[in-house]
């Protein structure tokens, strides 16, 4: 059921729960515990409710995600964007990655079912329509715009499972410690910055990372429909 359509409410005594009560008390647990955590009798019992009490309002756990990522998808405000459209590709690529940092709940979400808010595929249109603008065929901006998706949720899957690996121990994860462990007759190259293997892959790159992958997307004669 497409998020945002009314439903037809059982029959019966409402239960003392709103769908907005519902929605804030999943963002909680989103936010605070991960998607992996979510579910409809640990949401329950965040509420002090019965499981039962909560199909009245969604119909099933895929429902409450799709309301979920509406109604984060229509509190984003639509920015005023560049003209050119290399740039507008840019800003709205690098925003895009921004508000999924900011809720990498959505990015568990989105890769771990067939789910899309309606009020977020903006994002899409724009990035298409910018690759277009730039000289392409509608069918290679959707591979322009697939590639660099993929750069970002890719980039952001990693941040998630990095963040829960730390949270779990403390000190060097393995990889630093065998990066650590390198020699120059072995791996030469990995060896000259192993003392700072942590600290380079802790950087935040992603804007230049993304606009990197974009130069390279929008300038190549290797963008095709045929790839």
């Amino acid at each position: 059921m497409p998020a945002g359509k009314p439903r037809t409410k059982a029959v019966g005594r409402p239960p003392h729960l709103s769908l907005d009560a519902i929605i804030a008390a999943a963002d909680r647990i989103l936010q605070t515990e991960g998607a992996e955590k979510i579910s409809m009798r640990r949401l329950a019992n965040e509420l002090n409710s019965a499981p039962m009490a909560l199909y009245y309002h969604v119909r099933d756990k895929d429902e409450l995600l799709l309301l979920l990522m509406e109604n984060q998808a229509k509190s984003v405000p639509r920015p005023e964007l560049p003209e050119d459209p290399r740039e507008r590709l840019i800003t709205v690529s690098i925003l895009l990655y921004e508000l999924l940092s900011d809720r990498l709940w959505i990015v568990q979400v989105l890769t771990g079912a067939d789910l899309v808010a309606p009020s977020a595929l903006w994002f899409v249109e724009e990035m298409i329509g910018a690759a277009v603008d730039y000289g392409h065929t509608p069918e290679q901006a959707v591979y322009i715009y697939r590639t660099i998706w993929f750069s970002i949720v890719g980039d952001l899957v990693i941040r998630v499972n990095g963040e829960r690996r730390r949270g779990k121990t403390t000190g060097p994860s393995h990889e630093d410690e065998v990066v650590a462990g390198l020699t120059s007759g072995t791996h030469p190259y990995l060896a000259t910055v192993a003392g700072r293997w942590a600290e380079l892959n802790a950087r935040d790159t992603h804007r230049q990372g993304l606009t990197a992958i974009i130069d390279g997307l929008l300038r190549s004669d290797e963008t095709t429909e045929d790839r």
